[in-house]
């Protein structure tokens, strides 16, 4: 049942509001608040679908309100309720995080369309949140290992900046996680984080992926098409492997960080962008840029802040938490319940070696847990690890 809290200082028209609600839809559950005051301390008692605010009130005003509830409870929709003098301060109240106002005296139809509007968007906000927290909990970085403490710190204090990163390290070693955690520490976290694979990208089609093209510019663009950089307005964007990109697209690269501006394929209009870049390889970019593969102008503008990714050899200390990690997350992956890893067996997955770094040690995991009984013992790593 959805709780709506009415906050308005005239009683006729709360009781108005209230019949109205109350009568149309019988699955609200009506609140009141005769000012101001009252509202903000019911919204931090309590938990609303949404609030229905008037905007002109005595002591404590709607707008108020509105802050208050933005800075508690801001999944919870707000609606304000605006006379004909107030239309310019409810725009305003939009821009402060309002879903839309009403105009008194309300329109029955208007109204009830209103308040559906505002629970479907507020239900929107709470499954994306809640989608936001699988993805978090997907690129979750497990040890206690000095290592990893150690790049924790760096990105707590690099996050919040806008400066460019360079992420160094083996295949497999968790870049991407690194990424994923500067991305969400910081204040683009509410904007989009493009990645781009610059491996898996054909040479011929890395300029078309990163900047777009018009329709025509080859043969197979049958329509305009926006590039990473202009998808990741606002945000970040993420070049992964970029040891494998071409000269010809760094030199664009490295033009579009210089001057912020992006030209798609084809096209002859620059278009401006906002993007904070991270980068990651696992290649030794000095030695590619030794031997003519990379630009060192394009290294420099991309390594204000590098940050060197450990392999599992060099962090075992963290193998006991990531089986612990990895043997909750595959078996609620299956349904079934989490396996019991011997200290023995602990200690034998510590003694090998780990070339493919966390992603061989997980299918490891996941293996032993498909192929071995409910104890996990070291005769079982043994026998399986290296198969």
């Amino acid at each position: 049942m959805a709780k709506i809290l009415v906050v308005e200082d005239e009683a006729a028209i709360r009781r108005v509001l209230v019949k109205i609600l109350t009568e149309q839809d019988g699955s609200y559950q009506i609140d009141e608040a005769e000012n101001g005051k009252v509202a903000i301390e019911k919204v931090k008692a309590d938990d609303y679908d949404l609030v229905l605010c008037d905007i002109k009130m005595p002591g404590v005003d709607g707008i108020e309100v509105l802050d208050a509830i933005m800075k508690e409870k801001p999944e919870t929709a707000v609606v304000m309720i605006s006379g004909h003098g107030d239309l310019d301060t409810a725009v305003d109240c939009i821009k402060k995080g309002a879903v839309d106002y009403i105009s008194k005296p309300p329109d029955l139809n208007r109204l009830l369309q209103t308040v559906k509007m505002g629970l479907e968007r507020k239900d929107l906000v709470v499954e994306n949140k809640v989608l936001k927290r699988k993805v978090t909990k997907k690129y979750q970085m497990v040890g206690s290992s000095d290592a990893l403490g150690q790049i924790n710190d760096m990105i707590d204090k690099v996050a919040p900046t806008d400066a460019r990163v360079m992420i160094m390290g083996p295949n497999g070693s968790g870049k991407e996680l690194v990424a994923h955690h500067l991305h969400e520490k910081s204040d683009r976290s509410k904007e989009p984080m493009i990645e781009v694979n610059c491996a898996a990208i054909p040479s011929e089609l890395i300029e078309s992926e990163l900047f777009g093209h018009k329709k025509g510019a080859f043969t197979s663009a049958i329509k305009d098409r926006k590039g990473k950089f202009e998808l990741a307005n606002g945000g970040t964007l993420f070049l992964d492997e970029i040891g494998d990109m071409s000269l010809s697209a760094q030199a664009k690269v490295l033009r579009a960080l210089q001057e912020h501006k992006i030209t798609p394929v084809g096209g002859d209009k620059s278009i401006k962008v906002n993007v904070r870049v991270l980068a990651a390889t696992n290649k030794d970019l000095k030695k590619e840029i030794a031997e003519g593969r990379f630009r060192e102008d394009l290294f420099h503008r991309l390594s204000v802040i590098v940050i060197n990714v450990p392999g599992l050899n060099d962090r075992k200390d963290d193998i006991p938490e990531l089986t612990d990690h990895f043997n909750h997350a595959i078996a609620n992956e299956y349904g079934n319940a989490p396996k019991h890893f011997t200290p023995e067996a602990i200690a034998e997955l510590q003694k090998l070696d780990w070339s493919g770094n966390i992603r061989e040690f997980r299918n490891v995991i996941e293996r032993l847990i498909i192929l071995c009984g409910k104890d996990i013992t070291d005769k079982d790593v043994q026998l399986f690890a290296n198969k």
